[in-house]
């Protein structure tokens, strides 16, 4: 099984769970062993499918001012919950990738196997969500048709988006790209680095 194939599984079986509930504040019943990438996998998915629906409820136009500045403050975290797994993730890669010894024309990927991972794990999302635009009763079949079109193509942007991720971990261990992360360093949840928080000091 490859490294994709076992994250689309995982992806899937999250989302699916996830929606036995359909509820954001739902308790995650990760299935797999603590601190296997498994269990992140898992865990990144979760998070994902939450997070989408939080974004779905922030934007009702009748929404309470208040509830939709505390929905924004659970959603801020959430990014922060997300970009700390990608780079967590990112972690199992370099203790697996960054002893191989690297070709002489070695390159360097524009991004890292997590991120690369962060979008896949999004895409099952949208994939998810399109099928059951697909599948409403209460539209125009015009309306199943644009989204039956939109669906081929997340499904076919699914299918590339694995099959280069696994292109890229193959060339990594074949020492044909270098295993090279930065962190993100986000700057707006550091009340050393955001000047509206240091500022109250």
């Amino acid at each position: 099984m490859t490294f994709t194939e076992l994250s689309n599984k995982i992806f899937e079986e999250s989302v699916l769970d996830y929606h036995k509930t359909d509820n954001v504040d739902a308790p995650i019943k990760n299935p797999y062993k603590e601190k296997s990438i498994e269990f992140y996998l898992y865990l990144k998915n979760w998070i994902d499918t939450v997070q989408w629906h939080l974004e779905d409820i922030i934007r009702d136009p009748n929404i309470n001012p208040v509830d939709a500045l505390a929905l924004k403050r659970r959603i801020d975290k959430s990014n922060q919950d997300r970009t700390d797994l990608v780079e967590l993730i990112d972690s199992y890669f370099w203790d697996k990738y960054h002893n191989v010894k690297a070709a002489a024309d070695a390159s360097i990927n524009t991004e890292s196997p997590a991120w690369a991972i962060d979008r896949l794990s999004i895409l099952h999302l949208k994939i998810f969500h399109m099928n059951a635009e697909v599948i409403r009763t209460d539209v125009s079949d015009a309306h199943k048709s644009q989204c039956q079109t939109k669906l081929n193509v997340l499904l076919e942007q699914k299918k590339d988006l694995s099959m280069a991720i696994d292109q890229l971990l193959a060339d990594f261990e074949a020492g044909k790209k270098v295993m090279k992360v930065y962190k993100q360093m986000k700057m707006y949840n550091d009340p050393e680095l955001n000047p509206v928080l240091y500022g109250q000091k």
